[in-house]
């Protein structure tokens, strides 16, 4: 895992052939917009976040986000001990975002 600041996220992202955008925030604060192409996977539904992580494709290069940057910290670290090798930690999460922010689909 590794923490990455605003830039080093949205430019190590922007240059990514690998990357898979994984928005960890509960239902509702999706509702409010999501990054560009994220999937969402809530950190709060416990057991089912587990098994959700499981179906995804741990060769792929995940860029994870939350409001502020701890849910996501805790779900790359979760991630980590799957097995996935490439999680990066969005600091500040989407309240610091300075990119685009489209609705959830």
């Amino acid at each position: 895992m590794e923490d990455l600041t605003q830039e080093e996220w949205a430019e190590q992202l922007a240059n990514d052939d690998n990357a898979v955008v994984l928005d960890v925030r509960t239902d509702g604060e999706v509702a409010e917009g999501v990054i560009p192409n994220a999937i969402h996977i809530d950190i709060f539904k416990g057991q089912g976040f587990i098994y959700a992580l499981e179906e995804l494709d741990k060769s792929k290069n995940y860029y994870v986000y939350c409001r502020s940057g701890n849910r996501s910290g805790q779900a790359c670290s979760i991630m980590e001990q799957l097995g996935f090798e490439n999680a990066y930690n969005l600091e500040g999460g989407i309240m610091a975002w300075t990119g685009d922010i489209v609705d959830f689909k």
